[in-house]
């Protein structure tokens, strides 16, 4: 509940931006936004907005979302929504964050839900409202918040797929010039609503398409979905690893020309367990940093039989889902398990790659001092510039109420960082791979564990040293929430569109190995995701004539 009695602005802006992600699973960062009000509040959640990453509107100037924050502010009526909205190719959100005890009457909040004119629709997902217009909806703020797994999966695929325009202009481009019609392509990713959107597509521009995905990632409900839409869906979340492995070799088993994966784990058990099914493979491409890895010791050491595009290296992939998508996802997250509250908290951040990097940002904008922790030279240098202090791991957690690794490497939160932690800091994993949090090492060396709520655990060492860990060291926004922000996953999704049809249209001709995505296809996402924001830039100029070589000293004849 918002209990506005009690809490700073600061505060309020906190839970506002907290209770708006968790409800709509959508980004703040590169958003543009405007507040309706003016006051204490309305000045914190503008500065909060605009440290995580979102632009306030100029004036005339459309946003894609509206906060209402309930102070001295004229009442969004329902005959301003046109005006606000006027491309009916963009979605506009109104976001009623005023409560009611804000406004004596609640007079903001009743004009903004505005009754059967601003409800004209069904519910969408919890917490949200179709409206007459069929591109604006209301988010609801003052009620109790909704998990993201509490409404129909239908409507939660729905909700994505409203706002993944740079996916949906790519997959209808596949559509026109039949490009995967036919193709069996295979896709095995965390299953949730953006990846139920992705292979729907897919299957909409006539590919047949299958789906897997583990255990600990998969959605039943969206699993369902997609089987009642005629995909073929190998997955369950209660699936135990004999059941896991027999659903992963039923998926190689649909033989698909081209697979889609994250981490690396179907293409690296193709080759171990099934390698005659690599022979009819097109190729694949890989969406992760710690899916690459493994792939590329394996090429250079002549193992890897099919070419890989490597997804997670093109420049609309990393330089948004890793630092912003997942810098928002998974910090927010660990402060909905928590209920944390970073200003002034102390947070340590392993590892200073895009992931890291986000993860910093995010917790510094919302009042925290971020210490990083980086092995690497010019990581850690950067940081420094990006005005991070820079310790060693093991001596900078002794003071930190929150550690995140963000590595994607086995054991970067060893034994002796966890025996040095602050008592009952809370550790958690940002992307990861199994054990990033030596885990096992701690049982080994007599530590024990108890459940103290969903996805937390108390590691408590002989001696009485605790920490509190999320999710077993999973990955936090995928195990414990609903992965990074829609309009985040549009942009990965659109380059894994775009890597689909660089296989496709040269198959035969690409080597086994890794490979970039061409430049030019990564450029047309990114190309597209500003079309669908309404946002031009410059062409860009032709490459100039040789200037002429001007001697310093004059002329040395």
């Amino acid at each position: 509940m918002f209990e506005v009695a009690s809490r700073s602005p600061r505060q309020w802006a906190a839970s506002v931006i907290l209770g708006f992600a968790e409800t709509t699973n959508l980004s703040i960062a590169g958003r543009r936004f405007a507040v309706r009000g003016s006051g204490p509040n309305a000045d914190a959640l503008i500065a909060l907005l605009t440290a995580i990453g979102a632009r306030r509107v100029a004036a005339g100037e459309t946003p894609d979302y509206l906060f209402a924050s309930g102070e001295g502010e004229t009442p969004i009526l329902p005959t301003d929504v046109a005006e606000l909205a006027p491309d009916p190719d963009r979605p506009l959100v109104l976001v009623d964050a005023a409560p009611p005890t804000a406004v004596a009457d609640d007079s903001a909040g009743d004009a903004l839900r505005a009754g059967d004119a601003l409800r004209a629709g069904d519910a969408l997902r919890a917490g949200v409202w179709a409206t007459s217009l069929p591109h604006v909806v209301v988010v609801r703020l003052d009620d109790t918040r909704h998990g993201p797994h509490e409404s129909a999966a239908a409507d939660r695929i729905a909700w994505a797929r409203r706002f993944m325009p740079a996916s949906a202009r790519l997959a209808a481009r596949l559509a026109d010039d039949g490009t995967v019609r036919g193709v069996r392509i295979g896709v095995s990713m965390v299953l949730e609503p953006k990846t139920a959107v992705l292979a729907l597509m897919l299957r909409e521009a006539g590919a047949e398409v299958s789906v897997f995905s583990h255990p600990d990632e998969t959605d039943d409900d969206v699993a369902d979905a997609l089987r009642d839409a005629g995909l073929r869906v190998h997955a369950r979340a209660a699936a135990e690893p004999d059941e896991h492995r027999e659903l992963a070799l039923a998926f190689l088993e649909e033989r698909p020309t081209v697979l889609v994966d994250d981490g690396s784990h179907v293409i690296r058990l193709a080759h171990e367990a099934a390698p005659h099914l690599l022979d009819g493979m097109v190729g694949a491409a890989e969406e992760t940093t710690s899916g690459l890895r493994p792939l590329r010791a394996m090429a250079a050491e002549g193992r890897l039989r099919i070419p890989v595009v490597a997804v997670n290296d093109a420049r609309s992939k990393t330089l948004f889902d890793n630092r912003y998508g997942t810098g928002q996802s998974c910090l927010f997250t660990i402060l909905g398990l928590t209920g944390l509250d970073l200003f002034g908290a102390a947070v340590v951040v392993a590892g200073y790659g895009p992931v890291g990097e986000g993860v910093a940002r995010h917790a510094r904008a919302l009042g925290a001092t971020v210490v990083v922790a980086e092995p690497d030279p010019v990581r850690a240098l950067a940081a420094t510039y990006d005005g991070f202090r820079v310790s060693r791991l093991v001596e900078a957690v002794a003071a930190a109420d929150l550690v995140v690794s963000a590595t994607g490497v086995r054991g970067t939160i060893g034994l002796d960082v966890l025996l040095s932690c602050a008592p009952s800091a809370v550790v958690a994993v940002a992307g990861g791979v199994p054990q990033e949090v030596a885990v096992d090492d701690a049982l080994a060396a007599g530590a024990t564990r108890e459940v103290i709520g969903w996805k937390r655990e108390r590691i408590t060492f002989p001696g009485g040293t605790s920490v509190e860990l999320l999710d077993d060291g999973g990955c936090i926004n995928v195990t414990a929430g609903e992965g990074n922000p829609i309009e985040i996953m549009d942009l990965s999704f659109a380059v894994q569109l775009s890597a689909i049809r660089h296989l496709v249209e040269t198959a035969g001709t690409l080597t086994p190995g890794v490979h970039p995505l061409p430049a030019t296809a990564d450029d047309a996402v990114a190309a597209q995701a500003l079309a669908a924001a309404g946002l031009r830039i410059d062409d860009a100029a032709a490459p100039a004539a040789p200037a002429p070589l001007w001697p310093r000293f004059g002329s040395v004849a």
